[in-house]
């Protein structure tokens, strides 16, 4: 392959990981769970224009689904100066953002160590855990791979590497230790009502009953049991909800790739594009090169 590899590569496991169609469930999920955070979903809300109206009246909801996953994309796939710029882009943004505490008055930047370390947990476990339920064929150490590779994504928004668990133990003990902090507020029913609903103009709100609720529906009932107790909201047994991950998993899957990858933001494209065929990812390369991804190989490893 020729071209720069980016922060990750084909060697990977993010590589192979993100460009997998389940990914836009498992990043709905991981809003859903983000919004657990009294501190964090109160610094969303008071930033986020998908919250606030515009000077038209609007909000800008899909703008920032569309931005979460172009940075994401960008991690993933971009060039190694694309993926620090657009990393640079994001701190510098947070650090001129503050959110009040309406309850005490107090003013906290919503770039504090804990609150982006709450967002990168959140988002990586929903990334794991979605795809593997849905079928994705991921060994443990592979997991683990995984989420030491996303320190290198932690530091690009700001947190330094060590501070952030890097296996699948180190992820678990994080949660079982924030858990007290975590809390069903009104600004979590928002973001819920938003997720479930987002704004559309009114032809459009046929189409959102029959694409998105069915999206947001099964990422809802792919939270943990603690999740839904705080929402207030039932959800299906975790076994039903397996099925329908393994069912959308298989009919997302069955569209070709070289299609899906045509979608927005067109990340994976532009990686083959830059590094050749060889790059494509795909699941088959996990199972192929279980002995790179298991750690014995370090070229291409970000950390390695």
């Amino acid at each position: 392959m020729a071209g720069d590899p980016g922060l990750f590569g084909p060697r990977s496991v993010t590589w192979h990981l993100h460009a997998d169609p389940m990914m836009w469930i498992a990043g709905v999920r991981a809003l859903y769970l983000q919004a657990l955070h009294p501190r964090a979903v109160r610094g969303v809300l008071q930033n986020s224009a998908a919250f606030r109206l515009d000077a038209q009246g609007r909000r800008d909801a899909w703008g920032r689904l569309m931005r979460t996953a172009d940075f994401v994309g960008t991690l993933s796939y971009g060039t190694t100066d694309a993926a620090e710029r657009a990393g640079a882009a994001v701190r510098g943004r947070h650090r001129r953002l503050t959110a009040t505490d309406p309850a005490t008055g107090e003013r906290y930047p919503i770039d504090e160590p804990e609150l982006l370390r709450w967002v990168h947990c959140a988002e990586v476990d929903s990334y794991l855990q979605v795809l593997r339920r849905s079928g994705y064929p991921l060994t443990d150490r592979q997991a683990d791979r995984y989420l030491d590779e996303q320190r290198t994504s932690a530091r690009l928004v700001g947190l330094d590497p060590d501070t952030v668990p890097g296996d699948r133990a180190a992820l678990a003990a994080y949660f079982a230790r924030i858990r007290p902090d975590l809390a069903g507020t009104d600004e979590a029913h928002q973001v819920d009502a938003f997720l479930r609903r987002p704004p559309v103009p009114d032809p459009l709100v046929p189409a959102r009953a029959l694409l998105w609720r069915p999206v947001a529906d099964l990422a809802y009932a792919a939270l943990p049991a603690y999740a839904h107790r705080l929402y207030g909201r039932p959800a299906p047994p975790p076994a039903t909800t397996s099925r329908r991950l393994r069912t959308a998993g298989r009919l997302l899957r069955a569209v070709p790739p070289a299609l899906r990858w045509r979608l927005p933001p067109r990340h994976v494209l532009r990686a083959v594009a830059r590094l050749g065929p060889a790059a494509r990812p795909g699941t088959f390369k996990l199972r192929d090169s279980a002995a790179i991804l298991d750690g014995h190989d370090t070229q291409g490893d970000p950390r390695g």
